[in-house]
């Protein structure tokens, strides 16, 4: 994102906003002004987030988030064998991730940070074996949190390699024809009113993502951009959030007329 359009957006959401996620689908710390741009949010009393792969976590760089005043680091490492790792993360190195997160470390102590580094592990088949372990040594290897996630899969209909053997850690439930079908979204739920009861999304009242370009999208799960609510470098944000166009999507969801993005969504 360029230092403008987050200029543009720094000032409209600053009166009203508590959290600024400095990620979505891509890898934040390839952005070099990325640390400045934390500066400016934190300056402004914003709690700030990013999220990475750890593949760019040198000494340099895990300083400058730091003394940026960044709130919290997620770090996303899913396996702790070359071969658990290489399972989900493919083309990444293991041994980068876990050097940047000695590196955060480091810095936390050097500069006597409140950061959180959270260390984020999918759950997944080729992992499972290796949660205790990691349970035991988290803080050894630099982190402060530890979460477990479950992994959103795609094509996952007739099952699919990485899905947990245990169904309580994953997104997905097996049906007496021996199909998958999210959890969530099961066609008992699927009736409007119990949808909206049994799992209420208050993602499109509560905040919005911003692309690198300016556009506003609903949520992090319109991963395609299909529905785009407007630009914020020819629009104000507030004016796009109380939309037509956003209201008209908000009725869809209340309704239960789930758009697909909805439909392998944990919310």
């Amino acid at each position: 994102m360029p230092l403008s359009i987050f200029e543009r957006v720094l000032e409209q959401v600053q009166a009203n906003a508590h959290t600024m996620q400095f990620y979505f689908q891509g890898e934040p710390l390839l952005n070099k002004q990325l640390p400045e741009m934390i500066a400016m949010a934190h300056q402004v009393g914003l709690y700030t987030i990013v999220s990475t792969n750890a593949q760019a976590l040198n000494r340099s760089t895990t300083e400058a988030l730091v003394k940026s005043g960044l709130s919290r680091i997620i770090v996303s490492i899913d396996g702790f064998s070359e071969e658990s790792y290489a399972a989900y993360r493919v083309g990444g190195s293991l041994h980068k991730a876990l050097e940047g997160l000695q590196h955060l470390a480091n810095a936390k102590a050097q500069f006597h940070s409140r950061i959180r580094i959270e260390l984020q592990v999918l759950r997944l088949k080729s992992n499972e074996h290796e949660w205790a372990w990691i349970k035991k040594n988290y803080k050894k290897l630099g982190a402060t949190h530890l979460v477990f996630k479950t992994a959103q899969l795609y094509n996952f209909e007739h099952g699919h390699p990485l899905m947990p053997t245990n169904e309580r850690y994953s997104r997905y439930r097996k049906t007496v024809d021996g199909s998958y079908v999210h959890k969530n979204h099961s066609p008992l739920a699927l009736s409007p009113y119990r949808l909206i009861a049994s799992h209420p999304c208050l993602r499109l009242w509560s905040g919005c993502v911003i692309t690198t370009s300016g556009d506003i999208l609903p949520c992090c799960y319109d991963k395609d951009h299909r529905h785009a609510l407007g630009n914020i470098t020819t629009q104000s944000l507030s004016d796009i959030f109380h939309s037509k166009k956003a209201n008209a999507l908000r009725r869809c969801i209340l309704k239960g007329h789930l758009p697909e993005m909805c439909k392998n969504c944990n919310h």
